[in-house]
């Protein structure tokens, strides 16, 4: 889903970039409602891990593949202006360094993949908890719905985005149903991962996950030797099973393993879009990326021959520079709050 230069006229990456800019502002300003000192380093964290797992590219069919988009995912652990945030710093990074997504189409992919998947993942999310009872397995129940339902969007966003800007003539209809089709088969791995990490994450620390906000537990009480629900008007609140670090520890190690080992068993094949590209002459106007003579271009880097070795280090820096990158825009914004908070403390004694 990654857009290189060329596949967007001038015109409509210059739009989508004014929106994504505008989108990105709007999200530092819904973040400070979103993090505090608990939930801040995780962001990052849901940012390195979103990275990491997009270099696991997964067959779908037809010498296709696919990798997570992230936006469901962030935005459920997080929040969804934190989410819009934490996909936008690994379109930044993948772009700048390892020329994955072209840097005039960052308006563009960040509008598609950042935006458009977060605001519909969270849409479904928050409507099925709504009519869900509030425990774990509705939880992950919405979570694997609303990522199903966020990749195929995402697909018709681009598709969209090509009708009003695409640089070749090709039949709109044509690349409308290739791309959906082939994202629902993508989306359904988008929803499986998005299930399996969120359900994860709430098994241990569920006062972490934002939309598992007022989680509760019935309370127990055996009688007879069988545990029955006892009635309270208040039911408890999920208990955590780990401290903050380990998880964030555990978070990182994972994110290490996955980019720097386990991403040189993904699938080689081209993903959705380069292959409806390929097949529908979408891709004869693609442009050389700017940051092709970066040394971590293509996911390897630079001199190193050895393609095992080259592959797990850039996905180890990656890992490391977006994992950073990510921590200090959320502790800055965390910041801010404090500082907006202060004020107005002040002003209440």
């Amino acid at each position: 889903m990654h857009v290189p230069d060329g596949f967007i006229n001038a015109p409509t990456s210059a739009v989508t970039g004014v929106v994504a800019a505008g989108a990105i502002a709007v999200s530092l300003r819904g973040a400070r409602r979103e993090l505090d000192e608990r939930t801040a380093p995780l962001a990052g964290l849901v940012a390195a891990f979103i990275f990491a797992v997009q270099m696991l590219n997964f067959p779908v069919a037809a010498g296709t593949s696919g990798h997570l988009l992230g936006g469901a995912l962030a935005a459920i652990l997080v929040g969804p202006f934190t989410g819009v945030l934490c996909v936008s710093v690994v379109l930044l990074m993948q772009g700048i360094l390892f020329a994955d997504g072209g840097l005039t189409a960052l308006g563009v992919n960040i509008t598609d993949m950042a935006i458009v998947t977060t605001v519909v993942a969270y849409a479904v999310f928050r409507g099925l908890v709504k009519v869900l009872p509030r425990t774990r397995r509705s939880v992950t129940v919405a979570s694997f719905t609303a990522a199903l339902l966020s990749v195929p969007a995402a697909a018709v966003a681009f598709t969209l985005l090509y009708a009003v800007g695409g640089t070749t003539d090709v039949a709109i209809g044509k690349v409308a149903t290739a791309m959906v089709g082939v994202h629902v088969l993508i989306g359904l791995g988008e929803a499986t991962i998005t299930a399996l990490t969120v359900g994860a994450v709430i098994a241990v620390r569920p006062d972490l996950v934002h939309g598992a906000r007022g989680l509760h537990q019935r309370l127990k009480l055996r009688v007879d030797g069988e545990l029955v629900d006892v009635p309270a008007a208040h039911p408890a609140p999920v208990a955590a099973r780990t401290s903050r670090r380990t998880l964030w520890v555990t978070g990182l190690v994972t994110s290490l393993v996955l980019a720097g080992f386990v991403s040189f068993y993904a699938s080689a094949n081209p993903d959705g879009l380069e292959k409806v590209a390929a097949d529908h002459g979408i891709d004869r106007r693609t442009e050389d990326h700017a940051s092709a003579d970066s040394p971590l271009a293509d996911y390897g880097v630079k001199d190193v021959t050895n393609a095992r070795l080259s592959g797990g280090l850039a996905g180890v820096i990656g890992v490391g520079v977006t994992v950073v990158a990510g921590s200090a825009v959320f502790w800055a914004v965390r910041r801010r709050r404090d500082a907006d908070v202060a004020p107005t403390a002040v002003e209440n004694v």
